[in-house]
């Protein structure tokens, strides 16, 4: 059975941009190593992931002995949708709504008013939530989390 779920991209980008806002206020750097650990995330892959928020100015790098990576501007001006459409590009729920939108029926599908009133949603809380809305402490590795968010 498939399921509609969010990529692993866009889910090791957004844990990566929280892992930076969690390291703000101390504006230390962190490198792709520290956060790739932290955030289990695969070192190459999140490597790729990080130049992807470099080119669209949402991370920035910091050479040096205390070198490694910074959000380039602060949490609260990093949604969401932002850091999606970074790695991945438009939002689109379906081919019939979004940026390019492209589908033989159009106008002529029943489908079509849910799928822009899904979309329409699904913008608007990725647009209004930032990065700070969602930082925050985390467990340390090896703690495991039970549903309902205890420890």
């Amino acid at each position: 059975m498939a399921i509609m779920q969010v990529s692993r991209k866009i889910d090791y980008a957004l844990r990566a941009v929280i892992h930076l806002a969690n390291e703000e206020n101390s504006e230390r750097a962190c490198s792709v190593a520290e956060i790739a650990a932290r955030e289990r995330v695969p070192r190459q892959f999140l490597e790729k992931i990080i130049q992807d928020l470099i080119h669209k100015g949402l991370v920035r790098s910091q050479r040096g002995p205390q070198g490694g990576y910074l959000l380039a501007r602060s949490a609260d001006r990093v949604t969401f949708r932002d850091v999606i459409e970074a790695v991945e590009g438009p939002i689109s729920l379906n081919v019939c709504v979004g940026e390019h939108a492209d589908c033989s029926l159009m106008g002529a599908c029943g489908m079509e008013r849910v799928w822009r009133e899904g979309q329409r949603r699904v913008l608007e809380l990725f647009e209004k939530t930032t990065i700070a809305d969602v930082r925050g402490p985390r467990p340390g590795p090896g703690v495991n989390i039970r549903p309902g968010g205890g420890v």
